[in-house]
């Protein structure tokens, strides 16, 4: 078995609401960079590469190396000139964010990104984040917290992998 085929039939116990009650299921981070890895692929193509997970107690830090204007044009929002012009050409992406979960709810809490070794963080990350994230991803929760779907209690996250813990009692149908 593959690292992705491992992960990917856990994420499938879980998403499929097959996860025994209580139980804990282990995503190496072998697992986790595999899976994803091949769902970056399949959901951008094109513009994004070299995707890498590290974690932490607590963290996850995210780099990648990243062509923001094939990014957009896969997602049908070709820049304009000037844009295309800055955005162009491969650039090292790294995230560093800080994740708490408990009762079946998570908060992610974006301390920095860094963009070709330009590092953004307090004020002027939260900037970037309302002007750039949240226009582009919507839906995305950063530093509000979220409900974590499939009976999942929560994520013990570690540096070698993520333990997501299931609700003792099954979720509600």
């Amino acid at each position: 078995d593959s690292a992705y085929d491992r992960a990917a039939r856990k994420i499938d116990l879980i998403e499929q609401d097959r996860a025994t009650p209580g139980s804990r299921i282990w995503l190496t981070l072998e697992e986790l960079n595999a899976y994803g890895s091949r769902v970056v692929a399949e959901s951008v193509p094109q513009g994004v590469r070299d995707t890498k997970l590290e974690l932490a107690p607590g963290r996850a830090i995210g780099s990648a190396l990243v062509d923001f204007a094939k990014v957009r044009a896969v997602k049908g929002e070709p820049p304009n000139v000037l844009l295309a012009w800055l955005l162009s050409g491969e650039r090292p992406v790294r995230a560093e964010a800080r994740i708490e979960s408990r009762g079946g709810q998570a908060t992610v809490y974006v301390q920095q990104v860094t963009v070709s070794g330009m590092t953004a963080s307090g004020s002027t990350l939260d900037f970037l984040i309302q002007q750039f994230l949240l226009p582009a991803y919507p839906t995305a929760k950063i530093g509000r917290p979220f409900p974590l779907k499939h009976g999942v209690d929560r994520l013990e996250i570690g540096s070698a992998g993520v333990n997501v813990v299931m609700a003792a009692q099954p979720p509600a149908r």
